[in-house]
């Protein structure tokens, strides 16, 4: 599994007025490594973000499959 980078970020444009950082607190990751993610550095399967992103999916009854590809 990874992350829909495309996806998460308009979801941070939308609901985080497009600060990664507070979506990275919001899902307990590093803010630095997060934003290494969002830009292609780092890879998008890291377990502990996808775990972070379907996490705040549950919380906030978002749809998982439209932030995580299986």
């Amino acid at each position: 599994m990874k992350i829909n980078v495309q996806a998460v970020k308009e979801l941070i444009k939308e609901k985080f007025r497009n600060n990664q950082t507070w979506f990275a607190e919001e899902i307990e990751i590093d803010a630095h490594y997060f934003g290494q993610i969002l830009l292609g550095n780092k890879s998008a399967t890291s377990p502990k973000a996808c775990r972070g992103v379907i996490d705040y999916c549950k919380k906030n009854n978002l749809e998982i499959n439209d932030f995580i590809i299986f």
